[in-house]
């Protein structure tokens, strides 16, 4: 019971003698609160602008059809497909962007920051622009908001503003960059696949020009059916030069006339038709307008590969020359980057100091420490002054009074020696 009531009487004893002193207290919290007071007026002044900007939609056309198609065939390959294609990123990107070293020494170099924070190094000025510099993000809207403080209102409002076009800037010269990278490939590429077309229509025209292969498919046809006409003339003939030769000798006029027609027929049929000696040849002979029909199976397997490469090569060209003009069209238009909901305002009033604040926060603070040095000193009073720790303050206390009297006595001298120097030079002068 009576340890328990030491506790108390001993709280009950502080606070007496804090009672007892409520006159140096008061004393403390007028000076503080005056201290305080000027201390929160000669502080210099804050100005706040803040600007409020919305990214635009990071999803194209193309974008949002992969994310539909995704969505349909599964939810989870719908989330993978927005997370690669970018979707709710703007805003974090722009965040990024916002913090970025680029955007910073931009607006240093335009406001001459180094001058104005008095720093000699730009990464210092750097430092103090992104310590008086907030970016706050609202995950559920996207809407950046952009807080810039300043000693001047109108500086703080340039800078703020500056933020948005330097934004505004780097995100088009970005996109900018990436359409041309984009039609610079495609204008390589399709110069190389209009190399690869001029390289494979001059192929398949020679070929054809050597051969006389105008269209394998059409001319077999064409030349089946003519050979098919002289094999019927050819034995019409031959039925008509027996008849004439049972009725007549081989001298006859009309038997020879026959049968030079005969071999006439025969000669054009092996001409269509061909010979196994002519499969050994290269190309068509130069009697020959148009290849047998026994060397178009093996031109025409040629003939089909060098038209097949011709007509890739023109699909193929025909498809980048639609992607080039798309590209082309991508680079020159102009595409709105960032939206500003609430420009920058000039701002009215001070955002710091809060002088009623510091005042008081000060002047309760004295409070605190003189209640705490007049409990401290009194339980000091109250050691034994036979306590090696009292003895050992008291030793340390009495060292540090004589070398700082010891100190101001050597200022002093060395004062009192310069004043009489300057006294008596014109004398030792002279």
């Amino acid at each position: 019971m009576l340890e328990a009531q030491a506790p108390k009487s001993e709280w009950f004893d502080r606070l007496q003698l804090v009672w007892e002193s409520r006159r140096l207290l008061y004393k403390a919290f007028i000076c503080a609160l005056v201290v305080g007071t000027a201390i929160a007026f000669l502080l210099p002044k804050r100005y706040e602008s803040t600007v409020s900007i919305m990214p635009p939609d990071s999803l194209g056309s193309n974008g949002m059809m992969m994310a539909a198609l995704a969505s349909k065939t599964s939810p989870e390959l719908a989330g993978i497909a927005s997370s690669l294609l970018g979707a709710k990123s703007t805003s974090a990107l722009f965040v990024g962007l916002l913090h970025s070293r680029t955007v910073a020494d931009h607006i240093v170099d335009k406001f001459d920051l180094q001058s104005v924070y008095s720093v000699r190094y730009k990464q210092d000025a750097r430092k103090i622009l992104d310590h008086r510099t907030d970016v706050i993000e609202d995950r559920k809207s996207g809407i950046i908001t952009i807080i810039v403080s300043d000693r001047k209102p109108q500086l703080a409002h340039d800078m703020a503003q500056a933020y948005v076009e330097e934004l505004n800037n780097l995100v088009s010269q970005v996109s900018t960059s990436s359409a041309r990278r984009e039609r610079l490939f495609i204008e390589q590429r399709l110069s190389a696949v209009k190399t690869d077309l001029e390289n494979a229509e001059q192929q398949f025209s020679t070929f054809a020009s050597k051969n006389t292969a105008l269209d394998i498919k059409e001319q077999t046809k064409a030349m089946v059916e003519s050979a098919a006409q002289l094999q019927g003339q050819l034995i019409a003939v031959q039925s008509d030069l027996e008849g004439l030769a049972q009725i007549y000798t081989a001298n006859n006029v009309r038997v020879r006339s026959a049968q030079a027609r005969v071999d006439e027929l025969k000669r054009q049929l092996e001409k269509i038709g061909g010979t196994d000696a002519s499969l050994t040849a290269d190309a068509t002979q130069a009697n020959e307008l148009y290849p047998s029909i026994r060397k178009l199976p093996l031109l025409g397997v040629q003939w089909t590969d060098l038209y097949r490469r011709m007509k890739i090569q023109d699909t193929v060209y025909e498809l980048l020359n639609q992607q080039y003009e798309l590209a082309r069209i991508q680079e020159a238009k102009e595409i709105p980057t960032v939206n500003a909901i609430d420009p920058a305002s000039l701002p009215e009033k001070k955002s710091w100091p809060p002088r009623a604040l510091v005042a008081v926060g000060l002047s309760l603070l004295s409070l605190v420490a003189a209640s705490a040095w007049i409990v401290g000193a009194a339980h000091w009073r109250r050691v034994d002054p036979e306590d090696p720790g009292k003895r050992l303050m008291a030793e340390i206390f009495g060292v540090m009074s004589s070398q700082t009297r010891a100190l101001a006595q050597c200022s002093s001298v060395r004062r009192a020696s310069g004043a009489w120097h300057r006294v008596t030079r014109p004398y030792r002068s002279s």
